[in-house]
């Protein structure tokens, strides 16, 4: 028997992303989607109500923090694997088979490359790296899947996190079993970089990850980071 995939999208503010990406998750997920998981952290829009008119499950976190959002949307998951994905990204259609075929095939968790949702040249940089295996080329935006049993296991995300949660948990996990990167891309917002300009998130970018591998404390990796970049809200 296949097994099912419970989606867990963490969202704030996302309406206008979830009308077109949680029909797009249903019409293509077919018999391998359990179930899909909206975990708001405290929308001011119609997120709630779109999610669920869409057909999502709607849970709202009393913590407006990714990592909490997650892990919330975890603990209630029915399926076999936990699919983590951002509002604004759209797998390929194919992703439901994609994920189950290399579940199947030994890789109890992975994820896809990206590509932006611009034809910008310089982003398409950023695109063709991630295809490697390097850990500064991973990142929430690439939806990771996980066997649940194994995300269990360390724990979820770590709950005091507030920023590379992703990194934390993929640290660990990967020491212990296989990551498979996905040949396909999942279609990520550029909005980020045309708010700030492409070197000024590149930049950001890098300190982000230098200070996570220093040890830098979170909130001191947080403010830095958003210090440096305008962010949707």
């Amino acid at each position: 028997m296949d097994k099912l995939i419970s989606i867990i999208i963490p969202a704030i503010n996302e309406a206008k992303h979830l009308a077109k990406l949680i029909p797009f998750l249903l019409e293509n997920g077919g018999p391998h989607i359990a179930e899909i998981i909206l975990v708001d952290g405290g929308s001011s829009d119609d997120t709630i109500e779109i999610a669920q008119s869409a057909g999502a499950f709607v849970i709202q976190s009393p913590v407006r923090r990714r990592s909490v959002q997650m892990n919330l949307g975890a603990k209630s998951a029915e399926g076999d694997i936990l699919y983590f994905l951002h509002a604004d990204t759209f797998p390929p259609p194919q992703y439901a088979f994609d994920i189950v075929s290399y579940y199947e095939e030994g890789f109890p968790m992975g994820c896809y490359r990206f590509k932006f949702d611009s034809n910008k040249w310089y982003l398409k940089i950023n695109n063709y790296m991630t295809r490697f295996d390097f850990p500064w080329c991973r990142g929430g935006d690439q939806s990771l899947y996980v066997d649940k049993m194994v995300f269990d296991e360390f724990g979820g995300y770590r709950a005091d996190y507030i920023i590379m949660e992703e990194y934390d948990f993929m640290e660990k996990a990967r020491k212990k079993y296989s990551f498979k990167i996905m040949p396909d891309d999942i279609l990520v917002s550029a909005r980020k970089y045309d708010m700030n300009g492409y070197w000024k998130v590149q930049w950001a970018n890098f300190i982000a990850f230098r200070n996570y591998k220093a040890g830098k404390s979170q909130q001191k990796i947080f403010d830095t980071y958003h210090r440096m970049l305008k962010l949707h809200k």
